[in-house]
Formats: structure tokens, C-alpha cells, sequence
């Protein structure tokens, strides 16, 4: 039996003939950039997220770095974040012209260590960057204390986490931003490139909307330089169609990694949600000593896996120019040692079922 790691065709197939007539609509409209289409998904986005404003914006990266921008973060600012996240964390912050300072991960939630963000903070810091890595959010309650305490801007990084949890509040509406991803794979994908920015605050949402079409405060006058970053209004259209059905396709999610942590062997590691959190899981992570036996032991078996993620963001070389040399011994052990799992709303049981079996298999 073959696995994939992700087969959308089996998503797409079910939900077609919707999809296709919310495409021939924008077809039959004439209007494919922005438009009505991406002001009812931005109003429908704010509404699921429990938040003031929605902002599409091309992609999850450019979600980043235009929040950052229009929160103020500028060159000799300091952001502190993740070092075991995807390169566009700290390639945004780069891009804004800030510092990236790297504090290391908490080894169960693989997200930022809350507990060791004082001491990275400078009289440069500005900034607080978080990621709800996999899906699971990071502890919230700590980095807002923190935040607080030091008057520092949090932005949340949800690209992997859309309607996953912290103590009743939803990912994305702590601090003065949440940026999201819509590419294909992400537990709210479209087809192709997409993301967004959420916010309550009423000046992030101007400057952005400002920001996504090059600075423009009205057509062809423009007061600052933006970049070009629309949501198109097809992916609007389909992803406000599946935005729906977010808390079903998380609710199977969830029952799906609830059925590897029970039938798992113990003999991996498995993931452990953030307290006080929902976790979503987008991904399901588990750590394993021997995974390159592991992978190849599931690969000969015809299961995908994939490494989320082998490189921590502080020993890339694309980075190194602009950061400090840092020792992040727990990140740097856990790229060692994660495996993500093939997880999506419509793996079949005994797809499932074979993957637990040949991974305990290679234990037994």
C-alpha cells in the first residue's frame, strides 16, 4: 500500500463542482485582483479568527514582513523569534531590516522557550516573533506577560496554525498581528499562493492594505513603498469556501493524531500539545533517535515522510551575515530527530492504520 504525505487531489475531488462554479463566477465578473470576492473572504477570515481585520496579501511570507513593517520595525531594531521554524521566519525579519536573536526551542512543543526570552532581551529588541509550530501554539500567556512587561510588539507566526487555540483565544490575536499562510498544503490552503494578516489594531490594518499595493493610499498615489502583494480573487473564492469547513477538516486532524498517539509505539516520541492550547495539527511531528533508519524502513514500505524541519535557522548560511553566532543545543538536537507523518482530513483509516503498524514493525 502506498501513503502519501498529502494527496490534495482527494480534497479537490470531493468539493469540485463548487469549487468550479465560485471559479466561473469570478470568470463571468471580469474581475480576477482583489475585489468583492477577497472583501467578503477578508470579512469571513476576521469573523472565524475572532478578529477586527483581515488583510490578503499574496503569501505567507509577504504576510510577515508587511506586518512587520507596518508595526514599525525598522533597520538596528531587534526581533526575537524561533530558530526551528521555516526559513521565511527569519528571512521576513531580515527583509524588514531588524536583527533576527534566536532563542532556543521548548523540546515538548518545539516551539519557542518562553522561560528563556528575558535574557535575550536588548535595548534594541522590539519585537517578540513567536511560531505555532505544527499547529500547536506556542505559550501565549508567558510571551504576552513578557511583552508587556518590556513594551515589545508581539506578531504571530500562524502559517501552520488557523483555528488552533490558546486558553479560549484563537492563534493570531494576542499582538498587534497574526500572519497567516495559504499555501496548498497549509490546514487552510487554496490553489497556489496566498496569506493573510489579521490584527485589531485599526493602523496596522491601514498600513497594510497600503503596503499590498505598493504604498497606495489611492489609485496611482502612493505615500510610501509598498510592494505588490494581492490576494487574487480567485484563491479568495475558493478559500472562503473551505474556510466552512476549517473546524470539521481540524476536528479530523485531531482524531487522527489522537489514533497515532494511542497506537503508536512508545518507543518514538510524540507530540505534546502546549498546555491551555488546542493543537490543530497541521503537522504530526514525533521524534525518533534512529529517524534515517526510520525513513527508509517506511520508504521501502512505500509511506512519505517528511523532515519539518533538518537545519535550524541559525546555522543557514543565507542568515549568518545577519545574526549573532549562537550555541541552540535543543533545536539544534531536535532537527535531528523529528518525522512528520502523513496527516490530512482525508487519509483513509487503513492508510493510517498501516503507517502505525510498519512504524511499530521497525521497533518490534
Amino acid at each position: 500500500m502506498k501513503v502519501k504525505m498529502l494527496d490534495l487531489t482527494r480534497e479537490y475531488s470531493l468539493y469540485r463542482d463548487e469549487y468550479i462554479e465560485a471559479v466561473n463566477k469570478i470568470f463571468d465578473a471580469g474581475s480576477f485582483i482583489l475585489g468583492s470576492p477577497v472583501e467578503e473572504f477578508e470579512k469571513n477570515l476576521a469573523k472565524k479568527l475572532n478578529s477586527k481585520h483581515a488583510v490578503g496579501v499574496a503569501n505567507g511570507t509577504d504576510a510577515l514582513l508587511i506586518s512587520l513593517i507596518a508595526a514599525g520595525i525598522n533597520e538596528g531594531d531587534e526581533v526575537i523569534t524561533t530558530p526551528f521554524t521555516f526559513f521565511a521566519t527569519g528571512e521576513a525579519i531580515v527583509q524588514s531590516k531588524a536583527k533576527p536573536v534566536f532563542v532556543d526551542i521548548d523540546r515538548r512543543t518545539f516551539n519557542i522557550d518562553a522561560d528563556k526570552i528575558e535574557s535575550a532581551i536588548t535595548k534594541k529588541t522590539k519585537a517578540i516573533l513567536p511560531v505555532h509550530l505544527y499547529g500547536n501554539p506556542a505559550d501565549m500567556k508567558k510571551i504576552s506577560t513578557i511583552a508587556e512587561k518590556y513594551g515589545l510588539i508581539v506578531i504571530e507566526d500562524c502559517a501552520q496554525s488557523v483555528g488552533a487555540e490558546f486558553e479560549g483565544k484563537k492563534t493570531g490575536t494576542f499582538g498587534k498581528a497574526g500572519t497567516i499562510s495559504f499555501f496548498p498544503t497549509k490546514n487552510l490552503g487554496t490553489a497556489g499562493d496566498g496569506g493573510a494578516i489579521i490584527t485589531d489594531d485599526d493602523e496596522i490594518n491601514r498600513i497594510a492594505r497600503s503596503l499590498r499595493i505598493h504604498g497606495a493610499v489611492k489609485k496611482y498615489i502612493h505615500a510610501s513603498i509598498g510592494f505588490n502583494s494581492r490576494l487574487d480573487s480567485i484563491h479568495a473564492a475558493l478559500l472562503d469556501i473551505k474556510l466552512k469547513r476549517l473546524e470539521e477538516k481540524n476536528g479530523r486532524r485531531i482524531s487522527l493524531a489522537a489514533n497515532y498517539n494511542k497506537n503508536l509505539t512508545d518507543k518514538v516520541g510524540k507530540p505534546i500539545s502546549q498546555p491551555g492550547g488546542v493543537h490543530i495539527y497541521h503537522q504530526y511531528t514525533i521524534t525518533a533517535n534512529d529517524r534515517d533508519s526510520l525513513i527508509k524502513h517506511l520508504s521501502d514500505n512505500m509511506i512519505e515522510t517528511v523532515v519539518y524541519y533538518p537545519l535550524p535557522l541559525h546555522k543557514q548560511e543565507a542568515l549568518k551575515p545577519f545574526i549573532d553566532e549562537a550555541r541552540l543545543p535543543v533545536s539544534e538536537e531536535i532537527a535531528l530527530k523529528v518525522l512528520s507523518l502523513p496527516i490530512y482530513p482525508e487519509l483513509k483509516e487503513e492508510e493510517q492504520n498501516f503507517v502505525i503498524k510498519t512504524i511499530n514493525s521497525f521497533y518490534d
